[in-house]
């Protein structure tokens, strides 16, 4: 049985992440369809993941590929997680995650249009709501959230979240309704109002925009695909590592490795898989530094993650699984990094990684200083070491 060490996952990890130095710089479609999608629920995410593995990387590239090129695209997928994706997956995106994302959040909010009292056929008030929406983006074209719910009566409706609490209250159903036609594939998000550090789209029709980018896949195929491209680009991976990023079963991740033919390989005493054709041993990476943001695709991209992340989770992680903005040197966190008041990125190191360490970090601390030139990024989902800034 193959065997990898740890020191050769981290390696594969420099050069398949896009982080080894002096490798060819790669265009950001490229990353993103290679990586399956960068996480996008903190608006500030996918810019930051790109400017660490782009050194030519420039805010308006990424603004330009999502709303002018329209080669890459913001999609509600695995986890529940707002991703960036090439256009060309979503077919496979769709069946093997959106799809169960879709009716998860259609089921919810047709039993919460029962109880508020609003329809008591939430099918037949969800299926008129798509229609208008539809309908009305045809006629008028990207449309924010807001001004939907206020031009189409077929949005109506309040709920309570949380009756008797006191951060519950009357809420619009108008945006839980938009979710669910995003998830399914009817609308995406189009052009974006605001800054590039805020969530401020408009709705567009997703055939109008992007075309019909290929034809349906069962969510087998659409599993199998995606499981490919994730282990060319995470493997060797556990099972779990694999069930966990699809918030998947392991009946579905089984059948899918063994569309691939997926070997069976030894992670340094766990049971792993990899791709039959990428079993050939891992050359040595010159030493490398990095700072991701929070929910960096690379930082959140196993859920066994010891062998990156060692006795650091429970400071660069919060209780809910969510990853802090983080520190890199040859393939470990070794800390986090924050703003401070003059908007000067500073390293918070939790250990000591070395000379070599400290001052190519400390460079690429100056270097996204300068690149952010006085934005602030406060993070979304702070972790504990964040927070420690604060005080």
């Amino acid at each position: 049985m193959r065997t990898f060490t740890i020191a050769e996952r981290r390696n594969r990890l420099a050069r398949r992440h896009f982080l080894a130095p002096g490798a060819t710089e790669k265009p950001i479609d490229r990353i993103a369809a290679t990586l399956i999608g960068l996480h996008a629920s903190d608006p500030a995410t996918p810019f930051l993941t790109l400017w660490a593995r782009s050194p030519s990387f420039r805010v308006t590239d990424l603004s330009e590929a999502l709303y002018e090129k329209r080669s890459l695209v913001k999609h509600l997928a695995m986890r529940r997680t707002l991703w960036v994706f090439d256009p060309a997956d979503l077919p496979a995106v769709q069946a093997a995650a959106s799809d169960r994302v879709a009716g998860a959040e259609r089921r919810r909010l047709i039993t919460d249009l029962g109880k508020a009292g609003v329809a008591a056929d939430g099918e037949g008030w969800l299926a008129r709501a798509r229609a208008a929406v539809l309908g009305h983006l045809e006629v008028h074209g990207p449309t924010s959230s807001t001004d939907l719910r206020k031009a189409l009566p077929e949005l109506a409706g309040t709920y309570d979240p949380a009756p008797g609490k006191s951060y519950g209250g009357q809420t619009h159903l108008a945006p839980r309704a938009l979710i669910v036609l995003g998830a399914q594939g009817d609308i995406v998000r189009g052009p974006h109002e605001g800054a590039w550090t805020s969530a401020r789209p408009k709705w567009v029709a997703a055939a109008g925009w992007l075309g019909q980018p290929g034809a349906p896949l069962t969510a087998e195929a659409g599993q199998a695909q995606l499981v490919g491209t994730w282990l060319r680009a995470f493997g060797p991976a556990t099972a779990e590592d694999i069930r966990w990023w699809f918030g998947s079963t392991k009946t579905a991740v089984g059948k899918a490795l063994g569309h691939l033919g997926a070997v069976e390989v030894d992670l340094h005493g766990t049971p792993g898989y990899v791709l039959p054709e990428d079993l050939e041993p891992e050359p040595e990476c010159e030493p490398w530094g990095a700072l991701l943001p929070g929910l960096d695709v690379t930082t959140m991209g196993w859920q066994q993650r010891d062998w990156y992340l060692g006795e650091h989770r429970g400071q660069v992680f919060d209780s809910y699984g969510n990853a802090g903005p983080t520190v890199w040197w040859n393939g470990r966190i070794v800390g986090g990094w924050y703003q401070d008041a003059a908007a000067e990125v500073r390293l918070q190191l939790l250990e000591d990684p070395g000379r070599q360490a400290r001052e190519v970090l400390t460079r690429r601390a100056r270097e996204l200083t300068d690149w952010l030139d006085g934005v602030r990024i406060p993070p979304r989902f702070p972790s504990p070491l964040s927070k420690s800034a604060e005080r």
